[in-house]
């Protein structure tokens, strides 16, 4: 069984959560969401938001910030082989509610199919919030170009208008 050790990021000022199902190893092993290089969350936010790529924890953070954007996700633990979210079984959901309560969160997206549905099994009843899925921005997604996870993401930035 593998265990979350990333602590959610949000503040008071976030308006808007992206979940994805549960980090990677890579991720894991730096402490940080989607910080595996071949992911392309960074580049899609980046894009999305005409910012630079963040390259540091502290520019991801700051990026974060700025746009009112809180990360998490789905699992607290589960079994998993490697970082194959279809391989995801056993799952503990991670208790969200407390991100919802010290926030202004008012959207959660789900980043990729896998997360999508596990919010829905394990989530969703108890917050009663509808999660809008996303693309995920994982390489494995490969039918996915830049150009058309930066299509998708561009919703996010109906938040700059909130």
């Amino acid at each position: 069984m593998e265990k979350h050790n990333i602590p959610p990021y949000y503040n008071k000022d976030s308006k808007i959560l992206i979940l994805g199902s549960f980090p990677s190893i890579t991720s894991r092993k730096i402490g940080f969401y989607y910080s595996h290089p071949q992911n392309r969350f960074w580049q899609v936010l980046s894009n999305i938001f005409n910012e630079p790529l963040p390259t540091s924890i502290p520019a991801k953070k700051a990026l974060l910030k700025k746009h009112q954007i809180a990360l998490y996700d789905v699992c607290e633990s589960c079994n998993i082989k490697a970082s194959s979210d279809l391989s995801i079984k056993d799952v503990i959901p991670s208790n969200i509610s407390l991100i919802i309560k010290n926030s202004q969160i008012t959207r959660i997206y789900l980043d990729g199919t896998t997360a999508y549905n596990l919010y829905n099994k394990y989530l969703k009843p108890e917050l009663k919030i509808e999660g809008i899925l996303l693309p995920s921005t994982s390489s494995a997604n490969a039918r996915f170009t830049l150009s058309r996870l930066i299509d998708a993401y561009k919703v996010l930035t109906n938040n700059e208008k909130m």
